[in-house]
């Protein structure tokens, strides 16, 4: 049986034939947000835009000589590849890598990016307190052949099938190449972070071994997707290598497919705060690898 619908969860989900959508229970940002003793905080005013629209873009977190050396990393990791492992997705029906995942742990590079202040500072603001890395992984499309992730909300999937019990959490999307119209760039729901959607059907076994290279369980309906776009519109925030994108857990985001002869390599950081850390999945099944969701927490410390 799925996770009984209780007041102790406000979070529950894929237990019912029909979607729901439900007012979030959390704050957007915890604590007072001043950033006091945060060099690299937000001011007040790109604060309160996050708040209210569930993200911030910024232009140049990272230099474009930065990017490009975790961009030649990235593609080092990719080309070292030699079959299936745990951590690594391919594309489906092909053995090319579409996610190479917990890079703050197993590289050097990349865990030196995840402890750097510009983007710690930015989560504990948001965040209310210290944190630690929940995910990190590098999403690949190649050009031509690179496909669609669909609209979700990572908090559902972190909730059910991970056991994050609260949206405490945000995610980093960082350009190594150019994010353009044409490349399937990340696309985001302005302001859904403050609607919670109940998806529909049980979460199969073994799903993160399918979801991840195709998710069908734990995504929203058409309706509940027509409902929020009308309220939000749709926004894809686009840069040059070294552009971001801090988004909040349960803002609803997606990407279309790469047609282009252009590439799109992402590095994702997800943060989480030290007193959000996963429980037992609120879902019916065991908890997702680590790779996917982080139990042995180790702080950030800067």
């Amino acid at each position: 049986m799925a996770q009984p619908t209780t007041i102790a969860d406000p979070y529950w989900s894929r237990t019912e034939h029909d979607w729901q959508a439900v007012d979030r229970e959390d704050p957007v940002v915890w604590g007072d947000g001043s950033g006091s003793g945060f060099e690299y905080a937000l001011p007040r005013e790109q604060l309160k835009s996050f708040e209210n629209e569930g993200f911030h873009h910024v232009d140049a977190l990272l230099s474009e000589a930065e990017a490009a050396e975790l961009l030649a990393e990235a593609d080092r990791l990719a080309a070292s590849v030699k079959g299936p492992s745990p951590g690594v997705v391919t594309e489906p029906q092909s053995d090319v890598v579409r996610s190479l995942f917990r890079v703050h742990r197993s590289n050097q590079k990349f865990r030196a990016v995840a402890h750097d202040r510009r983007l710690v500072d930015v989560a504990r603001q948001l965040l209310g307190g210290e944190v630690y890395v929940h995910q990190s992984r590098i999403n690949f499309k190649p050009a031509f052949d690179g496909r669609e992730f669909f609209w979700h909300s990572d908090f559902e999937t972190w909730h059910i099938e991970d056991g994050m019990p609260r949206m405490r959490a945000v995610s980093l999307s960082i350009s190594l190449t150019d994010n353009n119209e044409f490349n399937g760039p990340l696309m985001v729901i302005p302001r859904s972070h403050q609607t919670y959607v109940r998806c529909v059907g049980a979460t199969p076994e073994n799903h993160f071994e399918q979801s991840l290279r195709r998710q069908e369980y734990g995504v929203p309906s058409r309706e509940a997707m027509t409902q929020l776009v009308a309220r939000g519109g749709i926004l894809a925030p686009k840069g040059r290598p070294g552009s971001s994108l801090f988004f909040e857990c349960n803002l609803m985001h997606g990407s279309a497919g790469n047609l282009s002869p252009f590439p799109r390599t992402n590095l994702f950081i997800v943060y989480n705060s030290l007193e959000n850390a996963c429980v037992d999945p609120f879902g019916d099944r065991p908890p997702r690898p680590d790779y996917l969701a982080e139990r042995e927490i180790e702080p950030i410390v800067t």
